[in-house]
């Protein structure tokens, strides 16, 4: 196949990716926008030989699970990648993916349950880091187009809490009316790289971050803090300091403009102050429930003594605190562990104590010690876990490791080598943390076969 030329595909299944999936002349073809059941005419964008990407031209047999998605940039930019599939049938996509990767690990044995589906479809997410670009001579911003750095202008953030949207758009014509230059990636000039919003669902608080190629400049604090500060809703501006050439977001140090130093949020009954680069859950509805799945699997009692692994800011382990005699939070972020203290403290949390460092490294330093870990709480980034994360956690012997898994690919993995280590589950529970994406997070509790 040739770029541009045109080719009928039938669609057969979605990709990891949520792209379409389908043949031509032996060659897979990847259709974006595509659902399974339709027949399309499809662009080809790109030839690998072996597959191809494309692009839809016309719609020959249309699904009937398919959406009219108001705005196309949705699908575009990977902000909503399923936002055009019914979300009953997004919830079985996401079943179906864990399936898949357990039978190709010849686990077919374990059972996964249905999605746990999300109490808000959109609208969910409680923080928006949205890049901000110079487009036809004018400040804009939106979200890159898939696979590029092309700016798609957005006005509408479709799975971002409206109130966050109203805030950026506010933040976005205060920068065009102050002639802040936006960042030029090329010429690595200009200013503002990318807006950050963060909205405490609970609270209604509002934190603004502006991440910045300087520290300061002209206008910073007599136009545009002044200005901003005044947005109904906003609590705290913060400008965070990014240098680099590079293509991560945020810079290691974050600088307090005005207002508060935190804004609050809760997670069932409990509150958590949160800072600029606090790792908090997306889905603030979502994650009490999340947590509940976790704690209520995982069998805990008033005897056992648990170990939060990358336990972030303390969330995972502030709540299941009530239920256990003991939690040890591990964390290798400095800020993260200060303010999982700080929030043991806020919410009056005793028997909860946070240390820095990896958890790899201290486990079995505990161990030695006599220390006897009844229960691992593990939510590990997309990487999934180390081996010599694995190693130490079996050498501590846990009666129990507790996967929250945010991506399904390393937790089969990872699920592996635990049962390699002489443990075994039956069981995993996907939980639709990011509704209208292809993202899937899941609960796995894995048990030791042979208990001292």
């Amino acid at each position: 196949m040739k770029k541009n030329e045109i080719v009928e595909v039938e669609i057969t299944e979605l990709s990891y990716e949520a792209m379409g999936v389908g043949h031509v002349n032996g060659e897979t073809v990847f259709v974006n926008n595509a659902l399974p059941g339709e027949v399309v005419k499809a662009q080809i964008l790109k030839d690998k030989k072996s597959y191809a990407f494309a692009r839809i031209s016309e719609i020959v047999k249309e699904s009937p699970d398919r959406v009219k998605v108001p705005l196309r940039q949705y699908v575009q930019t990977g902000l909503a990648s399923l936002a055009h599939l019914k979300y009953d049938k997004q919830l079985e996509f996401k079943q179906k993916q864990v399936k898949e990767l357990l039978s190709k690990a010849h686990l077919d044995q374990i059972k996964v349950a249905e999605t746990l589906p999300s109490p808000l479809e959109t609208g969910y997410r409680n923080k928006a880091q949205v890049p901000v670009r110079m487009v036809k001579g004018q400040l804009e911003i939106g979200f890159f187009r898939r696979h590029s750095h092309d700016l798609v202008s957005l006005e509408d953030f479709f799975t971002n809490d409206p109130e966050i949207a109203r805030v950026l758009l506010a933040v976005r014509d205060i920068l065009r009316e102050k002639r802040i230059p936006a960042y030029d990636e090329e010429k690595h000039q200009g200013q503002v790289r990318y807006l950050e919003v963060r909205r405490g669902t609970a609270t209604g608080d509002m934190m603004v971050v502006l991440v910045c190629l300087d520290r300061d400049f002209p206008g910073l604090h007599a136009a545009v803090v002044d200005e901003i500060k005044e947005i109904a809703g906003v609590k705290s501006i913060f400008l965070n300091h990014n240098p680099k050439r590079t293509n991560v977001i945020l810079g290691e140090h974050d600088y307090h403009l005005w207002g508060k130093r935190y804004i609050d949020d809760k997670i069932g009954d409990l509150t958590f102050e949160i800072s600029p680069q606090s790792f908090f859950q997306i889905n603030s509805l979502q994650t009490p429930r999340l947590y509940k799945l976790a704690i209520d699997q995982a069998g805990l009692t008033k005897d056992d003594l648990i170990v939060d692994a990358y336990s972030g800011i303390g969330t995972i382990g502030l709540s299941a605190a009530k239920y256990v005699k003991e939690v040890r939070g591990v964390e290798v972020v400095k800020a993260a562990v200060k303010d999982a203290k700080n929030n043991a403290r806020l919410n009056q949390i005793h028997n909860a104590k946070y240390y820095v460092g990896k958890a790899e490294e201290l486990m079995p330093k505990w161990a030695a010690e006599g220390l006897k870990t009844d229960v691992i709480f593990v939510d590990p980034p997309r990487k999934g876990l180390t081996k010599e994360f694995i190693d130490a956690a079996v050498k501590t012997g846990p009666k129990k490791v507790v996967y929250i898994s945010c991506n399904p690919a390393t937790l089969v993995r990872d699920m592996q080598l635990l049962m390699e280590a002489g443990y075994t589950t039956d069981l995993v529970s996907p939980v639709d943390m990011f509704p209208q994406t292809p993202h899937v997070e899941s609960v796995t509790v894995l048990e030791r076969t042979q208990i001292d």
